[in-house]
């Protein structure tokens, strides 16, 4: 469904267009995915980095497709996501729609909506609905978005294309991000749009394949503690985080946390003095 080019805009589904951003690095794959939805009236779907040239790329878009600006939508309020909304929303004035929350270090906090959306509400995007779907996990204000029209479901961070995602406490919550994932699983999905990488069409299969890779990954953390029985986060990584390169391991070590900060809350991990074990009911 085409290729992942900076400033291009691609048409990948019925009324579905996509500009990457120009801002590829380790956290973002190839860069960040906005989307253009609708064909007159238009809803731009995270607009990504503040970038003189990402923003002008919007705005050819928009004058392309042909169609006006109705308003700004945003998935979650991380940095790579959210900065573009302010600038869009000055130039054309329109709405800013999307969740705000403390920042905790990765946010974007420039960040202000004009409204938000509960789990379940719809916006209608020309001939089509926009259907709000509340995934917490990556962080706490993540939503992703269902266009009923192409069947497509913009995961923003939710799920990446070709990756895992970090979870960084304490706004990303490990349990909350497999629930989150379980709950996609409900919805009539055709393909996934993620804000990075290419459109995944089998969704059903990659959902299920995440979910299996989370309970993959807990079982070898609990392995880990069990050999070492009482180890901090630097020593457990190696041992946990031991299949990938030692250059991903600050970005795992986050989601090393995430996951046993989840054991914790179950009553299977303990704490004391930066060294964590398992409760003796769980081993």
């Amino acid at each position: 469904m085409s290729s992942l080019v900076p400033g291009v805009l691609d048409a990948i589904l019925p009324d579905v267009y996509r500009v990457l951003a120009p801002n590829p690095s380790v956290m973002t794959g190839p860069g960040t995915n906005t989307y253009l939805l609708g064909s007159k009236n238009i809803t731009v779907l995270d607009p990504g980095p503040d970038l003189p040239e990402h923003i002008n790329a919007i705005i050819a878009g928009i004058e392309a497709i042909g169609g006006v600006l109705e308003r700004v939508v945003v998935t979650h309020t991380h940095t790579d996501h959210s900065p573009g909304a302010a600038t869009l929303a000055k130039r054309f004035g329109v709405p800013v729609v999307g969740s705000p929350i403390a920042d905790d270090g990765y946010q974007d906090d420039s960040f202000s909506s004009d409204a938000s959306l509960a789990h379940g509400e719809n916006l209608d995007v020309d001939d089509s609905k926009l259907e709000a779907i509340y995934t917490p996990g990556h962080v706490g204000n993540h939503y992703c978005f269902l266009h009923h029209k192409s069947g497509a479901v913009f995961t923003g961070d939710h799920i990446m294309q070709g990756s895992t995602v970090v979870i960084i406490p304490p706004s990303g919550d490990m349990a909350d991000y497999v629930d989150s994932l379980q709950r996609l699983l409900r919805y009539p999905i055709r393909y996934l749009a993620p804000g990075h990488g290419s459109v995944i069409d089998e969704p059903e299969a990659e959902i299920k394949k995440l979910i299996a890779h989370r309970q993959g990954r807990e079982d070898k953390i609990v392995n880990a503690m069990t050999s070492v029985i009482t180890a901090n986060l630097d020593e457990l990584l190696p041992i946990a985080y031991d299949d990938v390169p030692e250059s991903i391991y600050p970005v795992a070590r986050l989601s090393l946390l995430a996951h046993i900060l989840k054991l914790q809350r179950e009553g299977k991990a303990e704490e004391q003095a930066g060294k964590w074990s398992l409760c003796s009911r769980a081993i």
